[in-house]
Formats: structure tokens, sequence, C-alpha cells
């Protein structure tokens, strides 16, 4: 599987011993993808930071800034493992193989980082560049800073900082269900306006935006701002 998969990738490995690292989980066993992972994390961003850098000469950093933050989320990287069929090839422990480990998007978006990490290891950034702009197709090539909407957590966080308003704290208030499909609860408080606005999302990343969504919503109510919403 794991030479279907590098053929998929695009890459041949000198050094096939980084492949098979960067495809196995830490319940695997001792030599595992993190380290990798650290290394790919960095590459990929700096692969897309270029590519948007060259291709937008008259775009400020903080466009930017929210058009990669955009490319090289969790949810984005979990979308091109899905797309090389990263899952029948990454290496799990028992227990994680028989919860549903080669499908959480969060096994295969740190995996996916730890092989972008291992090109470079094995044949320099030129080579990592390539498998990255490969792996995003049209994702990468159809990317526009203008149009990347803003997350709600950034939304919020400079709503309230243009009204000189302390930015949001995230609290985990519980987690539910099983470590396959667990579920976060979050609050999003903003004590100042007297907001603790709920969220809940399969990751602790998706409740905070869910929950800075709701809090926005709030914030934003007529006569928030002016603490008749406190009375």
């Amino acid at each position: 599987m794991a030479d279907a998969f590098r053929e998929r990738l695009g890459h041949e490995f000198a050094r096939p011993d980084l492949l098979a690292q960067a495809l196995t989980h830490r319940s695997h066993g001792a030599r595992h993808n993190e380290r990798l992972e650290f290394v790919g994390d960095a590459v990929l961003n700096c692969v897309v930071a270029i590519s948007l850098f060259e291709r937008f000469p008259a775009t400020d950093e903080g466009d930017l800034s929210r058009a990669r933050a955009s490319l090289v989320n969790k949810d984005t990287l979990a979308r091109l493992a899905q797309d090389l069929d990263l899952g029948e090839a990454v290496r799990l422990g028992e227990g994680e193989q028989k919860s549903g480990g080669a499908k959480r998007a969060s096994i295969l978006a740190d995996a996916l980082e730890a092989v972008f990490g291992a090109v470079f290891v094995d044949a320099g950034f030129d080579a990592a560049r390539r498998v990255i702009v490969a792996a995003y197709g049209e994702r990468l090539a159809q990317a526009n800073p203008t149009k990347v909407d803003k997350d709600p957590k950034t939304r919020l966080q400079e709503w309230l900082q243009a009204r000189r308003i302390p930015v949001p704290e995230y609290a985990i208030v519980g987690t539910h269900g099983e470590a396959h499909a667990q579920q976060f609860a979050v609050e999003c408080r903003i004590p100042s306006l007297g907001i603790a606005a709920a969220g809940a999302g399969a990751s602790r990343r998706a409740a905070e935006q869910d929950a800075a969504e709701r809090a926005w919503e709030e914030a934003t109510m007529p006569g928030a701002e002016s603490g008749e919403r406190l009375a």
C-alpha cells in the first residue's frame, strides 16, 4: 500500500525509510512521524507563502496570511490526504486502527505534513515544492487572497480590537463521545460584554470557531456594546 501511495505522490525516495517513518503514527511504534511532521509544517508554510507572494505582488501581508492559513489548515490537509488515499498507507497501532484512525482527519493531516517533510529531507526544497504544488493542484492554482473570508475567530477578534474591547477567552467545558468520534464543547467568553457563547465541534479548533461565530452574533446584536444586553 505504501508503494501505491508513493506512486500517487510522485516522488521516488532515495531513502524509502523516510516515507515509512512519515506514514507511521506514534501508536504504531517508537520511530513515528512527529519529527518529520514538524519539518513538513515549516516547508508547507514556506511553499504556500512563496506561491502566494509570487502570484499576488500587490496583495498586503494580512490578506496573504489569511489565504495561506486557509490552505495549510488541518481541514484542507485532511482533504488532500483523502484525495491521495493516504489512509490506506498509514501505519497505526491496533487500538487506533480499530477505532477508525485511518479516517481521522487529524491523523491524516499530520501524516501528510510528515510526508512533505520526508520529501524535503530526502531530496531538498525543490522536490518538496514540486510534490506540494502537485498535491494541492487547483486548490493552490485558484487561491485568491482577496476572496478569502475571515474565519469567525479572526473576524470576532478584529471587531473587538477595533472597539478597544479585550479579546475573547476560549475554554473547553466538556468532551463527549468515543475517541474516534469525539465532540468538544467550548465557551467563547467576552467578560466586558457579558457574553459566554457555547460552541461544539469534532476538534477543539472547530468548536472554538463555532463558539466565536455565536459570540459575534451576540456581540453585534443591537444594544450589545452599550451594555443594554446586560441590563
